[in-house]
């Protein structure tokens, strides 16, 4: 009945014509005008020096750099015969966990500081950046002079407080420079995770707090029942950010111990760089880099699991 209202009125009831296939392929491949870009910069920063890492750890290297031949899965057995490798590889665990776990404890309490109202708040938010402004490397060489047993500050200072009774060699016992170089790593990775932690706590709407303290809640159930949970998204993010960063970390390590004595301050990083530039084995640190690379997305990926990422992304 509607059709022949529409012939009455002489309306045009054909039916549209379908588009051609190479219309539809066109419609279909826009988006990749604009993803295009994105796509070839990520594969040339990212996959790209993925592929020649795992490369030369297949590749026969001399200590010039020239590759003679493939050697396959050669430099991973020469790794793996390493005496020093499972020390360092325990090591650099210990190192990531405990300098992430402090950092982000203490950014909790400083994100809360900066965050509160008290005058002079942003003079004290530009002197949290300073570390973070400063080079990685001429921190830790000043800590390096600050902790030397003759000169050093510190020890000036605990000499005058008698907390010791004669100088120590801070960075000449492996147990304290791991501890003092620890130390440095949280120094400077403290004030980005506190601006992180400050900017998740600034998008908390004030009328959650309101309704807390209408409904009788304290300060510890506030903090535990409101802020942390809504902090999540920006614990998560700091954290894996921390994660890689002090996973990589070299200039600490290499400008205050070398990783000395032999390899007892080594993490991953420095025993790398120490297979091919002083051992001049440049296909087993290849090897090492693939297996530095593995490590960190197994712990990426344990602690986005532990965290429920998936709650947070739905």
């Amino acid at each position: 009945m509607q059709d022949l209202k529409a012939k009455e009125r002489g309306a045009d009831t054909s039916p549209a014509p379908r588009s051609s296939l190479t219309e539809r392929i066109g419609r279909a491949l826009t988006p990749l005008l604009w993803l295009g870009p994105s796509i070839a910069l990520i594969a040339f920063v990212v996959l790209w020096p993925v592929v020649e890492m795992i490369r030369t750890s297949l590749q026969d290297i001399t200590s010039t750099g020239v590759a003679v031949g493939y050697r396959g899965g050669g430099n991973y057995t020469d790794l793996f015969a390493e005496d020093d490798l499972v020390p360092v590889v325990l090591r650099t665990l210990f190192w990531v966990g405990g300098i992430v776990i402090v950092t982000m404890t203490l950014s909790l309490a400083l994100g809360q500081l900066l965050n509160a109202r008290f005058p002079g708040r942003r003079v004290v938010r530009w002197a949290v950046i300073v570390p973070w402004a400063a080079s990685v490397l001429m921190t830790a060489l000043i800590w390096k002079w600050m902790l030397d047993n003759y000169s050093g500050l510190v020890n000036r200072v605990l000499l005058d407080l008698h907390v010791i009774d004669k100088p120590v060699n801070w960075l000449g016992d492996p147990t304290h420079a791991m501890l003092w170089m620890m130390w440095v790593a949280v120094f400077v990775s403290l004030p980005f995770t506190s601006f992180v932690i400050l900017a998740g706590l600034q998008t908390i709407p004030a009328d959650i707090y309101e309704a807390a303290r209408v409904d009788g809640a304290g300060a510890f159930r506030t903090y535990f029942g409101i802020t942390l949970p809504l902090l999540r998204p920006a614990i998560l993010i700091a954290s894996i950010i921390n994660v890689i960063n002090v996973f990589n970390s070299f200039p600490i390590i290499w400008a205050m111990t070398f990783g000395g004595p032999g390899h007892k301050t080594d993490t991953t990083t420095t025993f790398m760089y120490k297979l091919a530039f002083w051992d001049q084995h440049v296909g087993e640190s290849g090897a090492m880099a693939v297996v530095n690379f593995a490590l960190i997305l197994v712990m990426v990926l344990l602690y986005l699991r532990a965290a429920r990422w998936r709650e947070e992304i739905r």
